[in-house]
């Protein structure tokens, strides 16, 4: 077939690409990949229009950072497929601090003078980055929503926004927000646009939000006619911003949603009463629940409410191939113990904290109530001493992690990170599951060898485990060097908005 610089040649001979028919056209760049599709639409200003033919949009996927510069770009993009796109995934990443006052930000053209360090001026200019990042994330959501406002044809829509605005001190809205729009018109109608959205909605079968905005507010879902929360079969409201005492979905607003196949919340959200309607026979079977469990949730709402093991069972029942992904941030033992009911359906657990770690205990607890279930297991500890990694081992006479790839027979993804692992266990651990482990991740850091290896100058104590891992696992492995490439290095709401995406797609 003809290369993209042959169609480009067309141009110039008498029977030019100019006078093909759109369709044709259109039908020509069905068959291209994405940049081959931008190369041939150079050709004339004819197959240029082309290119945004809404047949060719159907789906549309935009990760951007949170920069002034992408403004114009995805202003662009959005005028163009904003009305007919069918799949819309919008996700906005922070820009590094580091990156902004390693470009003198906050200090002018002239970059940072040296004789004004100190942790104030840094905690200024950080500030200044803050204020900056906001402002532009606020009008690069406003792009987005009002180019869909009217698009009645939206099937899918996910929106997540990571900023590197200090959310967990609890400080948004009433320091940063607050100077970046004081009169709250901003944020009103970035509310409004999403309702509109939701009314105006006629073929919406999957809504996902996670903008840490407050964009989702506990009267968004009523803007949905009963016909389309009838069909909706994907379900996630997860918003760091939004009052710690508000819930965003109620057990009644939740009866509407018959057809949800899978659903993600907030832990504290999902209520005794929540599992009973989905466990109920007006309800299609659920698939697929994501829930976060975060210190700061916890803080403020009650776990009193949260289903006990008669419920989990009345929902297994109804649903017998349902599977439940748990992410816990800086959760204290406690009160895990009393979240891990045994009739959860557990598939996937990520413990992710810089304050309070896992204790060996509630690994234990998870390898014999979920053996049947766990596939993949994560542990993330952000501390940077590593004198105060935890070792799970203490005082246990065989390594808990050990046990939970001896009993968890299904297990196909280990990380770790911040914990201290025994060489000779991450060895027995690759024996045990062999191949069946398709991903095992530790942080060179966390691994710490026997003294008699140490010792022994003859053998290279890493050299030799990353022989025994590879043999045992059947496949090359080796330690992760660099914790930036560590494939569950982001931060913690990104990575659970990512993993939930690709769990609830995977029904």
């Amino acid at each position: 077939g003809a290369t993209p610089a042959g169609w480009m040649a067309m141009c110039s001979q008498a029977v030019g690409a100019a006078s093909l028919p759109s369709e044709l056209i259109v039908h020509i760049f069905s068959f291209l990949p994405a940049p081959d599709r931008l190369r041939a639409s150079a050709s004339c200003s004819h197959w240029r229009e082309c290119l945004f033919h809404p047949a060719l949009w159907r789906q549309l996927r935009v990760c951007l950072l949170v920069s002034p510069v992408e403004q114009p770009r995805l202003e662009f993009l959005m005028r163009k497929c904003g009305r007919f796109v069918r799949e819309l995934r919008v996700e906005f990443a922070a820009t590094a601090a580091e990156d902004y006052l390693s470009r003198g930000g906050g200090l002018g053209d002239g970059g940072a003078d040296p004789g004004t360090g100190g942790k104030e001026v840094q905690a200024s200019r950080l500030s200044t980055h803050w204020l900056e990042e906001l402002r532009t994330y606020l009008e690069l959501v406003l792009c987005v929503l009002v180019s869909i406002r009217n698009n009645r044809n939206l099937q899918k829509l996910s929106l997540f926004g990571d900023v590197s605005v200090p959310l967990q001190l609890g400080n948004l809205s009433n320091t940063y927000l607050s100077k970046v729009d004081p009169d709250g018109k901003k944020i009103k109608q970035i509310q409004q646009l999403f309702e509109e959205i939701l009314s105006n909605s006629r073929r919406l079968k999957w809504l996902s939000c996670g903008l840490e905005l407050e964009l989702v507010t506990p009267t968004s879902l009523s803007s949905l006619s009963n016909s389309i929360a009838n069909t909706m079969e994907h379900l996630s409201l997860l918003d760091n911003n939004n009052p710690g005492n508000s819930t965003l979905i109620t057990t009644m607003e939740l009866e509407r949603f018959v057809n949800l196949r899978s659903l993600a919340l907030d832990f504290c959200d999902f209520t005794a009463e929540m599992a009973r309607v989905l466990s109920d026979s007006n309800h299609v079977p659920l698939q697929r629940l994501s829930l976060l469990v975060h210190n700061a949730s916890v803080t403020h709402k009650s776990l009193d409410n949260m289903p006990d093991d008669e419920h989990w069972e009345a929902l297994s029942r109804r649903s017998p191939s349902l599977r439940v992904y748990i992410m816990a941030f800086n959760i204290k033992s406690e009160d895990m113990f009393r979240i891990l009911k045994p009739s959860i359906p557990l598939e996937r657990i990520h413990f992710d904290s810089y304050i309070t770690g896992v204790l060996g205990a509630i690994v234990d607890l998870i390898s014999w109530q979920y053996d049947k279930f766990l596939t993949h297991f994560i542990l993330m500890n952000d501390t940077l001493d590593m004198s105060l990694f935890p070792d799970l081992s203490d005082n246990q006479n065989e390594d808990p992690l050990v046990l939970l790839a001896w009993r968890c027979t299904k297990l196909s993804l280990l990380a770790i990170h911040g914990y201290t692992v025994q060489a000779y266990d991450l060895i027995a651990i690759a024996r045990l599951r062999g191949s069946n482990l398709k991903v095992l991740e530790v942080t060179e850091e966390s691994i710490d060898f026997d003294p008699d290896e140490l010792v022994d100058h003859d053998v290279d104590p890493m050299h030799n485990l990353i022989e025994q891992v590879s043999l045992g696992l059947g496949q090359p492995w080796h330690a992760v060097m660099d914790i930036q490439s560590f494939s569950v290095f982001t931060e913690p709401n990104c990575h659970f908005y990512r993993e939930m995406q690709s769990f609830s797609e995977d029904i």
